[in-house]
Parts: structure tokens; C-alpha cells; sequence
């Protein structure tokens, strides 16, 4: 277990695994780094896979309340990479991490070789085909596990891996910090600034994501020039864990496109 110290002081806890070309893993809303579980591990034997918990997530610090935000989110990722002594990383965000990833990207080009987003948005909702139902926002501001494995994962796969979605839904973390991050996913709003962006990026996106609907893919592979969009059928909002074939899909896409 290692630190890296945010802009405003507070602790980061980072981990590192395997061997390779170092990759960056942004977890989603108030999940912690352990919630890449079997993910993480595959990725392992190709990469020097890296991870951390957010601020107030698992064992980080809390920090200073006005820093939840996406984009300052984002400086806290720049500091465990330059913890871990990492000039250029290929970065993978997932759903809120995918946000954060986007800012890391527009905001430290130089940093990013390749920039894979799950599950994710460029912010605010444009139109209606972009907004999660209603059903599914109650389900998620519930964080009711049974109400939300639905909405994540494909029920075969949480029979088969129990504790890998234990884990996903049960970081350790504060009411203040899940407010906070739940705050910032919202308030979310890179639109205007996605097509900055240099890094190849390749977009993966669930056919049947109730949470950030298809529609929101669509829309970012629009606005960030030259990226790729693989619609994954059957998939929900926990397609980077449910879904192993995408490492294969990132693996080849990151031969192809890394600098």
C-alpha cells in the first residue's frame, strides 16, 4: 500500500500490480479501488496496473469538501501518478471514473497515452434520451444492493462472483463523502471541452445501461474526435466487471493506438 498526497494535503492510498506499460484505474461514484476486483487481476498479466481510492473513499483522507468535484478529481488522479513515478499512462475510468478521466485527459494531455471510458457521460443531460428513468435514480440513491445488482451486473454473473459484487457495492465510506461524490458525478459538465482531447480514446458502453442510457456513448464518441465506440449487447451500467471480453477489446486497442 502506498501514499500520494492531493493538492490540498489530504492522503491517497494507491496499489499497484503486474508488469508492463503502466495503467490507471479511476473507480466509479464512492467505490473503491477494490471494487475492480477480477478486472484489475486480468489486466495485471498484460500492464502495470495502478489504483487508488478516491478522497474519502476506503483508506484515503477525506480532504477539503470544495474539492469534490470532477475536474479536481481529476489533479487527484495527476497525483498518484506522479506518486508512482508515472509520466504517460493509459487511463481506464469507469461511470464517475470515466468523468474524472476525461478532465485528467483535457487538463494533462501530456500524461495520457490512451484514455479507455466505461459506462460513463460528458456531463448534464442534453435531452431526454440521455437521462437515466426514474426507477433507476431511486435504485441508485437507495444504495439498496438488491435494488441496484439489476442495474450493474447480469444476474448469472453475480451468482457465479458473490464477493466480487459484495465488494463493488460496499465500499468503506462516510454519508459526507457519498454526498459529496454523488455531488460532483451530477454536476459533472465537459461537453464544451471534449473535443481537446488528443488521447485515443475508446468509448465502451452497455446496450442496456439504465443509468447513463446509450444515448450518452453516442454523444461522447460525437464530440471526441477520432474516438471508438463498442456497444456491448446485454450489458449494464457494471460492464467493466461483468463483461471480461473488454479487456480483450482494450488490450487491441491499445496495441493499435498507444504512443
Amino acid at each position: 500500500m502506498n501514499f500520494a498526497e492531493a493538492p490540498d494535503g489530504a492522503e491517497l492510498v494507491w496499489t499497484e500490480a503486474g508488469e508492463g506499460e503502466p495503467l490507471l484505474l479511476i473507480a466509479g461514484q464512492a467505490t473503491s479501488m477494490d471494487g475492480w476486483g477480477p478486472t484489475a487481476e486480468l489486466l495485471s498479466r498484460y500492464y502495470r496496473v495502478i489504483r487508488f481510492d478516491h478522497r474519502g473513499i476506503g483508506l484515503s483522507g477525506k480532504g477539503d469538501a470544495e474539492r469534490y468535484t470532477t475536474r479536481l478529481l481529476a489533479e487527484d488522479a495527476a497525483s498518484v501518478l506522479k506518486a508512482a513515478d508515472v509520466d504517460l499512462a493509459h487511463v481506464y475510468g469507469h461511470s464517475m471514473g470515466g468523468r474524472i478521466g476525461q478532465w485528467l485527459a483535457i487538463d494533462h494531455p501530456q500524461r495520457v497515452n490512451t484514455l479507455i471510458l466505461a459506462a460513463t457521460s460528458g456531463g448534464k443531460w442534453p435531452d431526454a434520451a440521455t437521462r437515466p428513468n426514474e426507477a433507476a435514480m431511486e435504485a441508485l440513491v437507495s444504495g439498496d444492493m438488491s435494488r441496484l445488482e439489476p442495474l450493474f451486473f447480469d444476474v448469472d454473473w453475480v451468482r457465479a462472483n458473490p464477493e466480487s459484487a459484495h465488494t463493488f457495492f460496499n465500499s468503506s465510506a462516510s454519508a459526507w463523502a457519498k454526498a459529496r461524490h454523488f455531488k460532483a458525478s451530477r454536476e459533472h459538465d465537459a461537453w464544451s471541452d471534449l473535443g481537446s482531447i488528443k488521447a485515443p480514446t475508446l468509448i465502451l458502453h452497455g446496450a442496456e445501461d439504465a443509468l447513463t442510457p446509450l444515448s450518452n456513448g453516442l454523444l461522447l464518441r460525437e464530440h471526441i474526435r477520432g474516438s471508438v465506440l463498442v456497444r456491448v449487447p446485454g450489458a449494464s451500467h457494471g460492464l467493466h466487471l461483468d463483461h471480461p471480453e473488454t479487456v480483450e477489446w482494450i488490450r487491441q486497442f491499445i496495441a493499435r493506438k498507444a504512443r
